[in-house]
């Protein structure tokens, strides 16, 4: 089956290379025993790509379960996953089979594979490298043939090396990897999405359906999605109820998008893993170099003014005065300059206005905890102390931010 025909079965929208990639890979795998781990952030549509390995796998007859490990208290998870027997524990009054059992030659999808216990991901990978499990409360082996099906919206990587997830367990399910991309690197798809889910509120509500202006649209591409589709659908839901007007201006959509306009500090670079710096200081590091990169680039430009401009009027033993500062600070940058030399020769300037008062020049701290301090200072107040929203403006998490705000007893 070609990839436009899945997409009309299982009503995926859009048509980005990354969506297809992850399509055709599915249809690749579906007629394998392999095991799959799907990755992709929350709301970017995980659980569709399951049911389509399974519905064109051979055991597409079988019996297809979907798990939500995040949603089962850890103390119940391995009765859910395996069974019990009676008297196992207080309240099994009755033994039960798992979902293992019950989808014996079927497919078992167990989303927020990593919000799993550590003691479960050892039973689990039993059941993976021999289909071997053993009931909670008894000591007898049973087998099953499942196809296990795994997503996460987290960096397994990240969970390995911090000893939440087991390597092993990793590297059993990673077989065949699926990558579902997030919704801001689907940016031909957005618009797509946003007419179809207008569409079905429109019928469900019985009422005309919404449409997008031109420069609302171009706000839907800018802004990122962190709940991706799922935030796109709810907000489409949002104004399609809310608005009486039925042409949505970019001055409307934006009341729907708080954090639009919020502005960004440095982006933090990613490479690989999509690796964030390994600390703060490295990223104020390279804001300290930008700035001090920047106040060369500054007393360079004064120094040609003063140079150049007898029409300022400074006292000439202050401009003097002013001019070699600059030239000394600046010399190293200048030096640098191809195709370019300044040479410092202060001319005599004739004025009858005098300035009296002259602004003193200080040399700036950089001392990366005063600049931290500063930075920290500056997204709380910005934010009225919200410590999620500063977070967020800093690149750093919330656990970080108040560990800092302890430290430096920053009042917030």
């Amino acid at each position: 089956m070609d990839i436009q025909s899945v997409k009309q079965r299982f009503g995926i929208i859009g048509n980005s290379a990354k969506l297809n990639r992850a399509i055709e890979i599915a249809l690749q795998v579906a007629s394998t025993d392999l095991a799959v781990l799907i990755a992709g952030e929350s709301g970017t549509g995980k659980e569709v790509f399951p049911k389509i390995i399974h519905s064109f796998s051979a055991r597409k007859h079988g019996q297809y379960i979907a798990v939500n490990c995040g949603a089962i208290p850890e103390g119940t998870i391995d009765s859910e996953l395996f069974g019990h027997e009676k008297g196992a524990f207080t309240g099994a009054h009755e033994k039960r089979k798992g979902y293992f059992e019950e989808a014996d030659g079927g497919t078992v999808f167990l989303d927020e594979i990593a919000e799993l216990p550590l003691s479960t991901q050892v039973r689990l990978l039993r059941v993976l490298e021999s289909g071997e499990f053993i009931k909670v409360g008894s000591s007898k082996v049973l087998k099953t043939n499942v196809r296990v099906v795994a997503a996460t919206n987290i960096n397994i990587i990240e969970a390995v090396q911090e000893n939440r997830f087991r390597e092993d367990l990793y590297y059993r399910l990673n077989t065949v990897p699926i990558n579902i991309p997030p919704l801001r690197e689907r940016g031909e798809d957005i618009s797509l999405l946003f007419r179809k889910f207008a569409k079905d509120f429109a019928e469900r509500y019985r009422m005309p359906s919404i449409m997008l202006a031109p420069e609302a649209q171009q706000v839907l591409l800018n802004y990122r999605w962190n709940g991706n589709v799922r935030q796109l659908k709810n907000i489409t839901e949002q104004i399609s109820i809310i608005e009486k007007e039925r042409n949505i201006s970019s001055e409307v959509i934006k009341k729907y998008l708080p954090d639009y306009d919020m502005v960004k500090l440095p982006a933090i670079y990613k490479a690989g893993e999509e690796k964030m710096f390994s600390s703060e200081r490295e990223l104020l590091y390279k804001v300290l170099f930008d700035m001090k990169k920047d106040m060369a680039e500054l007393k360079k430009i004064v120094l040609e003014i003063l140079q150049n401009e007898p029409a300022v009027n400074i006292q000439q033993e202050d401009k003097t005065q002013l001019i070699q500062k600059l030239y000394s600070d600046s010399k190293p940058f200048i030096e640098k300059q191809e195709d370019k030399t300044y040479e410092f020769q202060p001319q005599p300037i004739k004025t009858n206005v005098n300035i009296q008062d002259t602004q003193e020049i200080i040399e700036e701290s950089l001392s990366l905890q005063e600049k931290e301090i500063e930075l920290i200072k500056k997204a709380l107040e910005k934010y009225a102390g919200k410590r999620k929203y500063a977070a967020k403006e800093l690149g750093i998490s919330e656990r970080t931010l108040y560990r800092k705000i302890k430290e430096y007893n920053i009042n917030s």
